[in-house]
This record gives structure tokens, C-alpha cells and sequence, in this order.
């Protein structure tokens, strides 16, 4: 039981977390810019071609994995969503900053890619959408 519950903790922090900024990106919900806004920042970090569309890609992949993992429904499938936009983010922003988020590396998105795929391989525990033990 107490495994469930680590489980389920986090499934929901890391699920709701990325649910959130992926509302930011596509509905500029919670301070964000919205796909334009998201956009143009892409454009301003050299992704000149289809910014708008990697905008809307990043965040669907944000909003249906971080649902997907927080629910437990289909959980392989959201954490892979999220390992996919935090593999990206390290080539297109963290990767040349080093390891150490002090520097702006991609500490944080290793974490996070670890966490997605422990609880891919593990399973969403008992208290899941759809629980298969």
C-alpha cells in the first residue's frame, strides 16, 4: 500500500506539473504566452522554421502526457510523451549549459526523464485509472 501511495504522489506532481505547462504553452493559462507567445520564443532561440507547430506539438505532448501519467491511464504512454519533450528541451535549450541547473543545464530534465520512465517500469500502482498488477 505504501508503495501505491509513493506511486500516486508522484504520478500527480509530475503529471499536473507538466498538465500545467502545457496549458501555458497552448492556452497561455498560469502566466503563459500561448502557442504564439511560445512561438516566438522558439524562433528567438534559432527554431526559425514552424515555430508554432513545435509550440503545439510541446505543449499536446505537456497537457495528454502529464494526464495520461497523472491518471495512470496509459502511463507508458504519457511518461514516453514527457520523455520525448524533456529530451528535446535538453538538445534545444539545457544540453549546452552543462549537467548543473545552476548553469541552466539539464539536471531537472534528467530527473524528470528518470522519474517518467522508474514509473513507466515499475507501473502506476494500485491507485491508477486503469490499475494491471
Amino acid at each position: 500500500m505504501a508503495a501505491d501511495l509513493g506511486l500516486l504522489i508522484i504520478r500527480l506532481v509530475i503529471g499536473l506539473t507538466f498538465v500545467g505547462h502545457g496549458a501555458q504553452k497552448l492556452f497561455g493559462w498560469f502566466g503563459g504566452t500561448g502557442i504564439t507567445g511560445t512561438g516566438s520564443w522558439l524562433e528567438s532561440i534559432g527554431i526559425k522554421e514552424g515555430a508554432k507547430v513545435w509550440a503545439t506539438l510541446a505543449g499536446l505532448f505537456e497537457f495528454i502526457g502529464g494526464l495520461l501519467f497523472a491518471a495512470g491511464f496509459l502511463t507508458w504512454l504519457g511518461a514516453i510523451m514527457i520523455v520525448i519533450v524533456m529530451i528535446d528541451a535538453i538538445f534545444a535549450v539545457h544540453g549546452k549549459n552543462g549537467y548543473w541547473m545552476t548553469n541552466g543545464g539539464f539536471e531537472y530534465n534528467l530527473v524528470l526523464i528518470a522519474t517518467a520512465m522508474g514509473v513507466a517500469l515499475i507501473g502506476p500502482g494500485e491507485y491508477a485509472l486503469i490499475y494491471t498488477p
